[in-house]
């Protein structure tokens, strides 16, 4: 080997590399413990109606650690994710010695029945929400489409100046409305050739002519028929619709 320029020039390479490694890891070592880059500033953005300044400042001592080299980004975002209304979280260093922390709250749309809240983007999240929202109910894992179902029926409904106070979708996936007005709309389960949305939209275009004109009391309207629906009040049963004989859905 000792005779061979080709092996000793390797060899070579190889040490020096082998150094070179060393030497980078040594000093990051030394950059990322090293007092000369203190983290001085922690500043937190956002537009934040429901996370306390104390929430900020506590999680902000906890996970904040470390100089501005050797500071835990991917540590602090975990940390400041785990606060209830806090749904994203943005970190990034500021030379020479600050850290901005940008917080996306949720905005809530609806309470879950069971404990927590929806967002708008169909999340679920562990906050207490506020009492006048809606609420859910429906097994888990459903809240994106039970978001997207709500918006089209409080949309049609709104056309007649009813309010969604309640969704529920059944284990079975069969879906049921509670109005503010105390209405109750069975809405049924999805068929191939009847869609709820559809059952839906001809209670609404039928509703001026119909339950509408009612007065008293209303308990709650059966929509899973094909062409009709059925209205019950209390003590009483009547059918609305242009037949209410046809097949549930």
């Amino acid at each position: 080997m000792w005779h061979n320029p080709r092996l000793l020039n390797i060899a070579a390479g190889f040490l020096t590399a082998l150094g070179l490694v060393l030497l980078t890891f040594t000093g990051s070592a030394l950059v990322l413990r090293s007092a000369l880059f203190p983290m001085r500033e922690v500043t937190v953005r956002g537009a934040l109606a429901h996370t306390t300044h104390g929430e900020i400042e506590r999680v902000g001592q906890g996970a904040v650690a470390g100089n501005f080299f050797g500071v835990d980004l991917a540590g602090v975002r975990g940390a400041f994710e785990r606060l209830p209304w806090v749904r994203r979280v943005d970190v990034r260093r500021v030379w020479p010695d600050r850290l901005e922390v940008t917080l996306e709250e949720h905005v809530a749309l609806a309470r879950w029945d069971g404990g927590g809240a929806v967002n708008t983007f169909g999340e679920r999240f562990a906050a207490q929400a506020d009492a006048q929202l809606p609420l859910f109910a429906a097994p888990a894992g459903s809240e994106g489409e039970v978001t997207r179902r709500y918006r089209l029926f409080a949309e049609r409904l709104a056309s007649l100046g009813l309010h969604v106070e309640r969704v529920l979708l059944s284990p079975r996936y069969a879906w049921q409305l509670s109005l503010a007005n105390g209405l109750q709309l069975v809405l049924g389960r999805d068929a191939a050739d009847d869609a709820v949305e559809a059952r839906l939209a001809r209670f609404v275009a039928a509703y001026p002519s119909t339950v509408g004109r009612i007065a008293g009391k209303h308990d709650y309207v059966d929509l899973r028929y094909t062409n009709g629906f059925a209205l019950r009040m209390p003590g009483a049963e009547r059918a609305a619709g242009s037949d209410s004989s046809g097949r549930k859905g």
